[in-house]
C-alpha cells in the first residue's frame, strides 16, 4: 500500500525554541540524535561517523565514543534498551549489497554489527525507528517521494538480529509524500518529500519521521509503527518546521519534547552549525485520524520501481539532479558545494 501525505502550502512553522547550539566542527554534518537518561548523543555523516559525541546541556562535546565497527555511511541514530543504535544505511550510489545496524554501549563503546539485506535491490535510507517490542523499521529516502518501509523478514527484534548477519528484510508498504510548501531545506530540493530521520517517543506511543522541512507524527496501535506508517486511516499529523539548511536529525526527550537538528548545509553560512531546536510536548500533540480525500482513496500514488532507485552519488548531486529536473542550470563549483562522503567498505 502507498500512502500519500499532503499539507497546506506555506503553512506557518510550529513554534520551537533553541535547546542548545553545537560548535564542534566534527558535528558540521550532524545527521543523528538520540537521548538516553538525559544525555544527548549526536553523530555526523560524510566521514565523521566513526565516533559518537556525548553532549552536555550546551551541546558542547563532553566526550567522543568510538564506533565499535568501521562504518560505511551512518545516517541516523536512535536508542533502545539503554543502547545506541546506529543506522549504517546510507547508500547514495545504490551500490551496497548489505546495510547494517550497529549496537553501541553509550558508556563503553562496546557493541556489534548486524547486517541487513533488502529484498528488491539497493536503497538509500536515513530513517530508523525501533518499535516498543524491538522490531526495527527502516524507511528509505527516495527522490520520487515514495519511501519504502522495511522490517526484518521474520519480524525479529533488534536483540534477535544475527551478528554479523545478514538478516533479510521484507517490504511491508510505502509512505509517499507530496510537497507541503514549507520553506527550508537545501536549495532546489523539494525537501518535504524526502525522509531524512526518525524517532520514537520514550513510551512508544508516538513515532516521528522528518523531512528537510516537516515532521510527520504517527500514533501507532499496539506499538506497530510499520503499520501506522503505511495505513491511511492511522492517526497522523504534519508539523511544518522552522527553516533549517539541511535538517536530518530528530529525537524525543524523556518529557516528550522533540529535538530537531541540521547539518550546516551549503552556502555562505556553511561553516556555522545551526542550533538544536526543541518543540515542547510534541508527543502530546493532537494526532488525529485523517479522512483520506477522494483522490487519495481512488488514485493512490504509485512509484515506478526504477525511478525510485535513481542513483545519487552524493548529497550535492541530489541537489543538482533536482535543479536540472526543474530546468535550472547550476554550476557546482560556483556555489561551493563540497562533499566529503565516506567510501569505506567493510
Amino acid at each position: 500500500m502507498t500512502i500519500a501525505f499532503s499539507g497546506t502550502a506555506f503553512a506557518a512553522p510550529v513554534e520551537a525554541e533553541t535547546y542548545c547550539r553545537p560548535t564542534d566542527p566534527d558535528l558540521t554534518e550532524l545527521s543523528g540524535l538520540a537521548s538516553i537518561e538525559g544525555t544527548l548523543y549526536a553523530i555526523g555523516d560524510s566521514g565523521t561517523d566513526h565516533r559518537v559525541a556525548a553532549l552536555d546541556a550546551d551541546c558542547a562535546v563532553e566526550r567522543w565514543i568510538d564506533v565499535p565497527v568501521d562504518p560505511y555511511d551512518v545516517e541516523d541514530l536512535t536508542s533502545y534498551g539503554g543502547s545506541l543504535w546506529l543506522a549504517d544505511t546510507g547508500d547514495n550510489e545504490l551500490r551496497r549489497d548489505t546495510v547494517a545496524l550497529t549496537r553501541m554501549d553509550p558508556k563503553t563503546g562496546a557493541g556489534e554489527l548486524h547486517r541487513l539485506t533488502y529484498p528488491d535491490g539497493a536503497h538509500d535510507a536515513e530513517t530508523l525507528l525501533i518499535e516498543p517490542g524491538g522490531r526495527p523499521v527502516v524507511v528509505t529516502k527516495e527522490l520520487s517521494g515514495v519511501s519504502g518501509v522495511y522490517v526484518p523478514a521474520g519480524d525479529e527484534s533488534v536483540s534477535d538480529l544475527s551478528s554479523p548477519g545478514p538478516t533479510p528484510l521484507r517490504k511491508v508498504g510505502e509512505l509517499a509524500f507530496t510537497a507541503t510548501g514549507t520553506v527550508g531545506g537545501p536549495p532546489f530540493v523539494v525537501g518535504s518529500i524526502l525522509a531524512t530521520g526518525g524517532a520514537v517517543s520514550p513510551d512508544g506511543s508516538v513515532a516521528a519521521v522528518r523531512s528537510y522541512t516537516d515532521v510527520y507524527l504517527f500514533r501507532p496501535t499496539d506499538g506497530d509503527i510499520a503499520s501506522a506508517l503505511i495505513d491511511a486511516t492511522a492517526p497522523r499529523a504534519v508539523l511544518p518546521l522552522p527553516d533549517q539548511p539541511q535538517g536530518e536529525a530528530v529525537a524525543f526527550t524523556a518529557d516528550g519534547s522533540l529535538l530537531i537538528a541540521s547539518e550546516a548545509g551549503f552556502g555562505p553560512n556553511a561553516g556555522t552549525l545551526p542550533a538544536v531546536l526543541r518543540i515542547p510536548d510534541a508527543a502530546a500533540r493532537d494526532v488525529s485520524t485523517p479522512t483520506p480525500t477522494a483522490e487519495e482513496q481512488n488514485s493512490p500514488v504509485v512509484a515506478d520501481e526504477q525511478s525510485s532507485q535513481t542513483p545519487a552519488a552524493t548529497d550535492s548531486e541530489w541537489i543538482l539532479r533536482a535543479a536540472v529536473a526543474a530546468g535550472v542550470v547550476l554550476i557546482a563549483g560556483a556555489v561551493g558545494f563540497t562533499v566529503r562522503r565516506s567510501m569505506r567498505s567493510r
